[in-house]
């Protein structure tokens, strides 16, 4: 088997070094995803019944990618090891399947912000109307240090006490924008070990044709 020698040599040890990178990214963008989902204050805010589920889904994305990408990031390690043009081409094949469930992930969280919010809000609201001092709402008022709505305000709020369709608003916000810029960062980065990975392939395979 012909093996690269020079700058491709370089090219290998890169790549190497990159999917290494890879999967360390990989766990972090695993870590965030669970995180977002088991993360005490968000689930028991979307607990309760008929509570909208729409959050989560950008939330399974990135679980799913980011254990994709430890999983693709550890055979893109052992392909450019072994010059293997098998597992470098499908190295590249399930990066670009991870690519764009990245990008959906990242435009998920832009696209649909206002309506998830929207969605939460419209929750609250609803169960408020209905007992003000359920469960839900009392878990509500305490994560997010709110009370009440614009509309049906606490009768004794305290001193700066927001509204609560605010504080789901500002809540969610930071959320979502961890979704889309993980999600779009890493999607970027990618593009750089498909890069390499297409010039590595296209070194082994001239390699070999030489021989």
């Amino acid at each position: 088997m012909g093996k690269v020698e020079g700058g491709m040599k370089c090219v290998k040890y890169l790549l190497f070094i990159f999917n290494f990178i890879f999967w360390l990214m990989g766990s972090f963008v695993l870590a965030v995803g669970l995180w977002l989902r088991f993360d005490p204050e968000t689930v028991s805010l979307l607990s309760g019944d008929k509570a909208p589920d729409t959050f989560f889904i950008g939330v399974y994305i990135l679980i799913g990618a980011g254990s994709l990408v430890m999983l693709v990031g550890f055979f893109g390690c052992c392909g450019a090891v072994r010059e293997s043009q098998c597992l470098l081409a499908s190295f590249f094949a399930c990066l670009l399947i991870i690519f764009g469930a990245e990008v959906a992930a990242g435009v998920f969280g832009f696209l649909n912000k206002d309506k998830i919010i929207e969605d939460v809000q419209n929750f609250y609201t609803r169960t408020y109307n209905e007992n003000n001092n359920s469960t839900v709402i009392i878990s509500y008022q305490k994560v997010l240090k709110c009370c009440g709505t614009s509309s049906n305000p606490c009768p004794d709020p305290k001193p700066d006490t927001k509204d609560c369709e605010t504080g789901i608003k500002e809540f969610f916000n930071n959320k979502l924008y961890i979704i889309g810029y993980v999600g779009i960062g890493i999607a970027g980065v990618m593009i750089i070990g498909m890069i390499f990975s297409m010039v590595l392939c296209c070194a082994i395979r001239n390699s070999r044709e030489v021989i």
